[in-house]
């Protein structure tokens, strides 16, 4: 029904275009973004690697100083208290406007664009993380501690594991903000990249260009976001159920 839809769509859109004649500086026909992606589709590969690139690095940043945070805000909770805040704080700054102090402290390469892309990603990881390192059945854990197993022991054996479907749906977000930080951060500063694309189209009216970019961007998106979800299967097959259909809602 919904692929359906989405070819109607496309068929009016392609329609009205072609009955109104609106020149391609407007709006173009899909056809038309359809074989700027072919004809492009070198040059379009060239400044994905760049922006890929840069979504890699700063997600792997915010993975890795997301779940050090994590693991002792869950641990120290007057930490926790104190830092949820100031975290909410930063999250809630739109990103735009901390673009182009980025540019002025580590200039137009590779530096600004990965701190936007960790800085984006790093709220939904971190929070989500630490919910599902103390969201754990206290039932659970008297019984890991009547048994004298250690921190170690009861972070590697419950904790953990019980964290891992929360640090993947907060990599789900975060994958989709990811690419979103590098755009910005490229249209604040860059000489490469979909975003530096998406700007050079626009400067010069190259508006099938400009659609293919965006139409390739949410190809991008959707791709990173399967990926994860392949990933929270394979790594958390115990929450495989909440991720059928329809198992939360319960009808």
């Amino acid at each position: 029904m919904r692929g359906s839809l989405a070819v109607a769509g496309i068929a009016i859109w392609e329609a009205a275009v072609r009955l109104l004649a609106i020149p391609d500086y407007l709006l173009p026909p899909p056809s038309g973004v359809a074989e700027e992606l072919v004809v492009r589709f070198s040059l379009l590969g060239r400044h994905t690697g760049v922006t890929l690139g840069e979504v890699g690095v700063g997600l792997a940043a915010a993975v890795a100083g997301g779940f050090l945070l994590a693991v002792i805000m869950a641990h120290l909770p007057f930490l926790h208290r104190g830092l949820y805040p100031l975290l909410a704080f930063l999250q809630a700054v739109p990103k735009i406007t901390v673009a182009p102090l980025f540019v002025i402290w580590l200039g137009y390469g590779l530096g600004s664009k990965v701190l936007m892309v960790f800085l984006i990603a790093f709220f939904p990881i971190v929070v989500n993380l630490t919910t599902g390192l103390l969201l754990v059945d206290p039932d659970l854990l008297r019984l890991m501690r009547s048994y004298r197993a250690s921190a170690w022991q009861i972070f590697r054996a419950v904790r953990f594991p019980n964290a891992v479907p929360y640090f993947l749906a907060g990599m789900r977000i975060a994958v989709a903000l990811a690419v979103v930080g590098a755009v910005v951060a490229e249209f604040v500063g860059a000489d490469r990249g979909l975003g530096y694309l998406i700007l050079l189209a626009n400067a010069e009216l190259r508006t099938p260009l400009l659609f293919a970019c965006l139409v390739w961007l949410g190809a991008i998106g959707v791709g990173l976001f399967g990926l994860v979800h392949w990933m929270e299967r394979w790594l958390s097959p115990w929450a495989r159920g909440l991720h059928e259909p329809g198992a939360v809602s319960g009808f």
